[in-house]
């Protein structure tokens, strides 16, 4: 996986302060997107242990409420793989911190995939970006077509549950 850059603080993907990756790639290419300098999966740069390293470090500061991981778009097939294995990282080692997770694809869209990606996941912004439906007023999202998706309790309950 490649990624684009790491965000030690981040106050707008997410409740509290937080730290956020930006995977590189998506095939998607939503017209209006805020960061299409990411759509190139040979851009950014390598995601080794060392940067998953430094983002548990940062994660496990006491003033961090979570982690965030957008993109590019991480559900890509080309990054599912690396996802997994950070976000199981991270559930592990990093105790008590939210995960969000940001994704053009739907809910059920990503349920279909073989990894179990939403079982290390808190919250998910699903949907993509639709340049007609942007509201600059949404919180947490860019879209009205966006939902944030409570994954625990949409689980429990067997339908979706937006987060609050």
């Amino acid at each position: 996986m490649r990624y684009a850059q790491i965000r030690e603080i981040d106050i707008a993907n997410g409740p509290g302060i937080r730290v956020s990756l930006y995977t590189q790639g998506c095939h998607r290419h939503c017209p209006g997107c805020f960061n299409e300098e990411t759509w190139d999966f040979k851009g950014g740069k390598p995601f080794t242990k060392k940067e998953e390293d430094a983002l548990i470090t940062l994660i496990n500061k006491p003033h961090i409420a979570g982690f965030t991981l957008l993109g590019g778009e991480p559900m890509e097939k080309e990054n599912r793989e690396d996802v997994l294995k950070l976000l199981k990282r991270i559930k592990e080692e990093c105790p008590g911190k939210t995960v969000w997770l940001y994704s053009s694809f739907l809910y059920e869209e990503i349920c279909q995939f073989e990894e179990n990606i939403l079982d290390y996941v808190d919250v998910l912004v699903d949907g993509m970006f639709i340049l007609a439906k942007k509201d600059a007023k949404l919180r947490f999202r860019g879209s009205s077509n966006q939902r944030l998706i409570d994954i625990a309790k949409t689980k429990e309950q067997g339908q979706i549950v937006l987060f609050e």
